[in-house]
C-alpha cells in the first residue's frame, strides 16, 4: 500500500469497519517497533492517493502543533488546533480526509503506534487496546478524538520527546529499539499527567479494569448490563460499579453507552442502514431508546446527526 520513507514501515489496507469504511494499518518490518513518528519540518505530507476521503486507523495516533494551526475530521466532527495543542485518536475512529495545516509554517508532530509498541507481550488487534493504563488517556474520549492544550511550561518537554523518537527511528543506531520504547513510554507518561479529566491511577492499575474493557470490547453489540460484565470478571455488581467509578470516574454503563455511541456515529454513515437496523446492531432492541440515548449524548437524533452536514 507504500513504505514510509526512513521508517521501514509499510501501510497497508487493513479491512473495513463493519460499516464498510477503509480500516488502514501499518506494518513494520522485522524487527522494528511498531511506531511511526512524522514531523511537518522533515517528512513528506502522506500521499492523499493512498487512503480513500474517508478511512480509519489500526492504531492509536497522537498529534501535536509545535507552531501554527491545523484543523482535521475525526468522527464527523471538526477539530481545530492551535500552537501547544494536541489531539489523541482512537483506534477505529473515522477520518475524513488527512489533516490540513493552515500554511507552511504550521509545525506539526504526527505519532502512529500499535499497543505492542509500548508492551511488546501486547496482543495487537483492537479489543486489546483499553486495557493497558498508559494508553488510558485515549480510553477517557467519548468520541474518537479528544484534544487539549499542553501547558507552556511542558512544550519544551514534548518536543524533546517527540524529537528523540524521530531522530532514533530514522538513525537506527545501536539500541534504537529499546529507546524508542523509552521515549514512547516517556510521552505516555507525561500525557496521563496532562489529560484535563485527570489519569488513571497507573500504579496501582486493576487487571479487573482491563477484563472489564475488554468484556465490554467483544460484547458491547448484545444488551449486557453491569450484571453481565460483573459476572464475566467473577466480581460482585457492587464491588465492579464502586470499583470503575473509583478508579475510571465513570459506571460501567457509561462506558458500555461510550462504546455503542462511537459505533453508532460511524454506522450511521451508511445511508443504507435504518435507524432501527443500527439500534440492533448496537444491543438496542428498541429503536426509540437508542434514539433519545444517542440525543442524549449528542444533543441531536440520529437522523439529524446523518444529514447535518458534516
Amino acid at each position: 500500500m507504500g513504505r514510509l520513507a526512513g521508517f521501514g514501515v509499510e501501510r497497508r489496507r487493513a479491512g473495513h469497519t463493519p460499516e464498510g469504511v477503509a480500516l488502514f494499518g501499518y506494518a513494520p518490518s522485522p524487527g522494528l517497533p511498531a511506531v511511526v513518528v512524522l514531523s511537518s519540518r522533515s517528512d513528506p505530507p502522506p500521499d492523499r492517493a493512498a487512503h480513500p476521503r474517508v478511512h480509519a486507523h489500526y492504531f492509536l495516533q497522537l498529534v501535536y502543533v509545535e507552531a501554527g494551526q491545523c484543523h482535521l475530521h475525526v468522527d464527523c466532527e471538526a477539530v481545530e488546533l492551535h500552537t501547544g495543542d494536541a489531539v489523541l485518536i482512537v483506534p477505529g475512529a473515522i477520518m475524513t480526509n488527512q489533516i490540513q495545516r493552515a500554511d507552511e509554517d504550521t509545525q506539526l508532530w504526527t505519532v502512529l503506534f500499535r499497543p505492542d509498541a509500548v508492551d511488546p507481550g501486547a496482543p495487537e488487534p483492537l479489543a486489546s487496546w483499553r486495557s493497558q493504563s498508559l494508553l488510558a488517556p485515549f480510553a477517557r474520549s467519548t468520541r474518537g478524538a479528544h484534544s487539549f492544550a499542553v501547558p507552556v511550561e511542558n512544550r519544551q518537554q514534548w518536543v524533546a520527546h517527540l524529537t528523540s523518537l524521530h531522530t532514533e527511528l530514522r538513525e537506527r543506531r545501536s539500541g534504537f529499539v529499546d529507546a524508542v520504547r523509552a521515549h514512547l513510554v516517556l510521552l505516555l507518561t507525561d500525557l496521563s499527567r496532562l489529560t484535563p479529566d485527570g489519569p488513571l491511577d497507573l500504579v496501582d492499575w486493576d487487571p479487573t479494569l482491563s477484563a472489564v474493557f475488554e468484556f465490554i470490547e467483544v460484547r458491547y453489540r448484545e444488551q449486557i448490563s453491569l450484571k453481565d460484565v460483573a459476572a464475566a470478571v467473577a466480581q460482585s455488581s457492587g464491588h465492579l460499579a464502586t470499583l470503575m467509578k473509583d478508579r475510571t470516574g465513570r459506571t460501567v454503563g457509561e462506558w458500555i453507552t461510550e462504546r455503542r455511541m462511537r459505533e453508532a456515529r460511524r454506522l450511521l454513515l451508511d445511508a443504507d442502514l435504518t435507524i432501527g437496523d443500527i439500534a440492533a446492531q448496537l444491543g438496542y432492541g428498541d429503536p426509540g431508546y437508542f434514539t433519545r440515548r444517542f440525543h442524549a449524548e449528542h444533543q441531536v437524533s440520529p437522523t439529524a446527526w446523518r444529514h447535518a452536514d458534516r
